[in-house]
């Protein structure tokens, strides 16, 4: 049996079924082991590991010790009740523009791939380069609710780091205008340091930069360069808004100081540099790389909630989850009545209640006709269960998300 145990409450013969944190974080060279000696459990503490996953099967159990399915029931009960908070949200526009969504992320991929490999290459490049595009982004963002973030989700192993900025600007601009207090030009600017963040890695050897396995503690300390790299880079070209220089230079550092490169904590990292800090751990975890599978939007962001108060500003945190949903755009849904939805757009006003297409009956393993449902209207009769995993049942959500309603 799989148990979530707080780091406090570990013992010898227990077996770390998994360290609960991001890959690169953790410091072990494996995420399963028997605790076999006090410096095991020592090293899990110092790096501020509060709770990890235990197998009893193989190891010494924790009686009092919630099973995992109970903690994630939990968490998802906490983050729908942040979700049902009252908010004054931003409201955007109601038709989804995918078609302009699709064509604005094409055209990111490409323009930012190019400027990157200029880097690689020693070339310095313009900043002006990226300007229009962290333009497009920011108005994709405000004007269509979600579909540029959704289609960020789709990645490629052999450009992962242009779509992977692409993400982070879009997500950026996306937490930033739903906070609110930023500026239509405070956002391009805001985008652009997104686009800009892991510049720095150009500099990194490939061998070090796609390596299939765990980086060795050398190797993972030539990898953490990259953000002086990138600092040093951007300063030479000039032009570059402090904003974006903050991106660039705190996305890596944690709310409690065990980030890098400085190992700064709380205020000392600006709010940017926090906010930078969640959305790249965010995109990290829901994209498939070649050390690790992608996680669900709807688990990356408990992931990131279990984190809140140690690794990322609890506040902040919310204020993401209520950014993009608990089911954001593109996620697939088990209804009251059985039926699986996809989630087109967050609800204005009740982030449970979004606009929907209804795509599959699980009852009966059939696919349906595709039909949209508001579930803010006053005549629905269904509601959220909770999230599916659209592998488990053959359905590729972004088919459905780009298409017209059905008349």
């Amino acid at each position: 049996m799989i148990k979530k145990v707080k780091a406090t409450d570990l013992r010898l013969g227990m077996y770390i079924h998994d360290l609960n944190v991001p890959w690169l974080e953790h410091g072990f060279a494996r995420s399963r082991f028997l605790l076999q000696e006090e410096s095991q459990i020592e090293k899990i503490l110092q790096a501020n590991i509060s709770e990890v996953l235990i197998d009893t099967v193989r190891g010494a159990d924790a009686v009092y010790a919630p099973t995992r399915e109970e903690a994630e029931s939990l968490l998802m009960g906490k983050l729908i009740d942040i979700a049902a908070e009252p908010d004054s949200p931003h409201v955007s526009r109601l038709e989804s523009l995918w078609a302009e969504s699709r064509q604005i992320h094409h055209e990111a991929v490409k323009v930012v791939g190019n400027i990157l490999q200029d880097a690689r290459m020693g070339k310095q490049v313009s900043i002006g380069q990226a300007a229009p595009i962290a333009n497009s982004i920011t108005e994709a963002v405000l004007g269509n609710d979600g579909t540029l973030v959704s289609l960020c989700r789709i990645k490629q192993r052999d450009s992962y780091t242009f779509q992977h900025s692409v993400s982070i600007s879009a997500l950026l601009v996306t937490f930033c205008n739903s906070i609110g207090g930023f500026s239509n030009s405070d956002l391009i600017d805001i985008g652009i340091g997104g686009l800009f963040h892991d510049i720095g890695k150009m500099k990194i050897p490939d061998e070090i930069l796609n390596k299939p396995g765990r980086l060795t503690e050398p190797e993972f300390a030539i990898m953490r360069t990259h953000v002086a790299e990138g600092l040093n880079y951007l300063r030479k070209g000039g032009n570059l808004n402090v904003s974006a220089l903050k991106i660039v230079g705190e996305h890596h550092e944690r709310f409690d100081g065990t980030g890098y490169p400085r190992g700064i904590s709380r205020n000392a990292i600006s709010l940017l540099g926090q906010m930078a800090s969640i959305v790249d751990v965010y995109d990290a975890i829901t994209s498939i790389r070649v050390y690790h599978t992608a996680v669900e939007p709807s688990d990356a962001l408990k992931r990131i909630f279990e984190w809140s108060g140690k690794h990322f500003e609890e506040t902040l945190v919310h204020r993401f989850i209520k950014a993009i949903g608990i089911y954001p755009v593109g996620s697939l849904v088990r209804l009251e009545s059985g039926r699986l939805a996809v989630i087109l757009r967050q609800g204005e006003s009740n982030m449970l209640q979004p606009l929907v297409r209804v795509v599959f009956d699980a009852a009966r393993g059939l696919r349906l006709q595709p039909q949209d449902m508001d579930m803010a209207s006053p005549y629905c009769q269904d509601r959220i269960l909770g999230y599916e995993t659209p592998s488990k049942w053959g359905i590729n959500t972004i088919q459905f998300i780009g298409k017209n309603p059905p008349g």
